[in-house]
């Protein structure tokens, strides 16, 4: 199979900004106790007047002006979602709407929770390799604050709203980015129930639960990446984790000595955005000069499903 390269990132962020001190005006907290566990300072939440679609727009828009790739080159746009504005349309039919999209190209939104953005990537490789035009659309975006139990201060105080995206290219010459991906069907952990159910359709997490997952989840993907693809640490230029918490990335880094120039945290400033939470990472860092033309990722990310993933991505 032909692979992908990104070419290109945008980001798309609501205007507020909730601090660790509003969220103590809500629930029995405080800024120490939320930083020391999660690493969180701070996340964005959309407010009235705001849409998830208009932010996953912007961050599409922002993407192919960065990638110099115009509507018409777009063979297809994928959306990573569990919080879509509406159900029907999809968040990728409002984008292909609002862009321009040509209307011969398959648009859809995508839900693996916080994995959704890696699994998109990888269904973005295999609808390229059978698309005539060769750039796709690959967006996470979330608004969790309107899922979120604000009476548990648990996990209230970890989610974030946003969208980021990328535009990816398929060329012959590339190799696929080798996407490991897997799932384990459970709502022992992590659940929102749908829509007309008897239970109400807010985030219920089991923290300590999902940290010892994720702890474990992580290296076996980083191992699998670097295995599937004949690599080593020492071949990656940057590890992209997804924004969970800052001390699962802490200790990934210490177990392989990751040095800290090769890995990046800002869940200081977003806190979870699920699926747009790696995209984040990758928009940061190009803005940032950190990342671009050849550099070699590691991305790995973990969520709710269970799902989890890797994949060894390139940029063009």
């Amino acid at each position: 199979m032909n692979g992908i390269k990104i070419k290109g990132t945008g980001k798309g962020l609501p205007r507020r900004i909730m601090t660790n001190e509003d969220m103590a005006k809500i629930v029995e907290t405080s800024d120490e106790w939320i930083t020391t566990r999660t690493g969180i300072q701070h996340r964005h939440h959309v407010s009235q007047g705001e849409s998830i679609t208009a932010l996953t727009v912007a961050a599409a828009r922002q993407a192919m002006e960065n990638a110099g790739v115009t509507a018409e080159q777009i063979g297809a746009c994928v959306v990573a979602t569990l919080t879509p504005d509406t159900l029907v349309p999809s968040a990728a039919c409002w984008v292909q709407r609002e862009l321009g999209l040509p209307h011969d190209i398959p648009c859809f939104d995508l839900n693996a929770a916080c994995t959704g953005f890696l699994y998109a990537l990888h269904t973005m490789e295999c609808l390229l390799n059978a698309s005539p035009r060769k750039f796709g659309l690959v967006i996470g975006a979330e608004q969790l604050s309107r899922i979120t139990n604000w009476e548990d201060r648990g996990t209230c105080i970890l989610f974030g709203d946003g969208a980021a995206g990328v535009v990816v290219e398929c060329r012959e010459d590339w190799p696929s980015i080798g996407a490991v991906l897997g799932s384990h069907g459970t709502d022992q952990m992590l659940r929102v129930p749908g829509v007309e159910t008897d239970a109400p359709s807010l985030i219920y997490m089991e923290g300590t639960k999902v940290f010892k997952f994720a702890i474990e989840a992580v290296p076996w993907c980083i191992d699998q990446v670097l295995q599937r693809h004949g690599k080593t640490i020492e071949d990656v230029d940057f590890f992209v984790f997804h924004q969970a918490n800052a001390r699962i990335i802490d200790l990934v880094v210490r177990k392989y000595q990751i040095p800290l120039e090769k890995y990046y945290k800002n869940i200081q400033e977003y806190g979870n955005t699920s699926a747009a939470s790696i995209p984040l990472v990758l928009s940061d860092l190009w803005d940032q000069g950190k990342i671009g033309a050849g550099s070699r990722l590691l991305i790995v990310g973990f969520g709710g499903g269970l799902t989890w993933g890797g994949a060894y991505v390139e940029f063009e």
